[in-house]
């Protein structure tokens, strides 16, 4: 009696266990359609064939904007926000296009202005070749999706440009060889208050020579 209501307690549970092995896997949540940029804000929208590649290029798009992977058109993109410059959104689709391979574009506001933002100093539009720095110094400047602080800073050097640094984009003040050139313009910068920072060259990409105030 008593071996027969082991071989029920053990069949009950082998039933629990395959009842349980046996659910059916719950399908993942749909993405969510891409929310269209707001007033003043310029988006990027990024092509990413897999997870891994989406994930990565998450990782390389600027830490202040705001990243969603979501769904443009019937297509899975990873979608970069809060840029208030056409010019810094443009030269961060040729950045991901021409250096990291992956497809891009900008979507523009549906009411935009022409003040306060950076844009080609070029008639025509601008050229975006983005390039690594060789040996030497770079001083940059952030400037926090401010467009104003290019003005500032081009008061003091010229010309003033678009820059990535550790996945991060900042206003390019200086480039040289010589470390007295680059130290007295970071220094020139510092006493105007601008938030800037002196780093090895190599490790910057230049993404335009030139910005300018429309």
């Amino acid at each position: 009696m008593i071996f027969v209501r082991r071989l029920a307690l053990l069949a009950s549970l082998a039933g629990v266990a395959l009842a349980y092995w046996a659910k059916p896997v719950t399908a993942q949540s749909p993405l969510p359609a891409c929310p269209p940029p707001g007033n003043q804000e310029y988006l990027l929208l990024v092509r990413g064939q897999s997870e891994n590649a989406r994930a990565r290029i998450a990782s390389i798009l600027p830490e202040e904007g705001s990243v969603l992977i979501c769904v443009y058109l019937g297509v899975v993109v990873v979608r970069g926000g809060r840029f208030v410059s056409l010019e810094t959104a443009n030269a961060w689709s040729s950045y991901m296009s021409s250096v990291e391979g992956y497809e891009s574009f900008v979507l523009r506001p549906a009411h935009q202005t022409s003040t306060g933002s950076i844009g080609s100093s070029t008639t025509g539009g601008a050229s975006y070749q983005p390039q690594r720095l060789g040996t030497g110094y770079a001083v940059l400047v952030e400037y926090g999706n401010r467009p104003e602080v290019a003005t500032t800073v081009s008061q003091l050097v010229r010309p003033v440009g678009l820059a990535v640094y550790r996945q991060k984009s900042y206003l390019l003040a200086q480039y040289s060889n010589d470390p007295a050139i680059a130290t007295a313009t970071l220094q020139r910068l510092s006493d105007a208050q601008l938030s800037a920072v002196l780093v090895d060259a190599q490790q910057v990409v230049r993404l335009t020579t030139q910005v300018s105030r429309r």
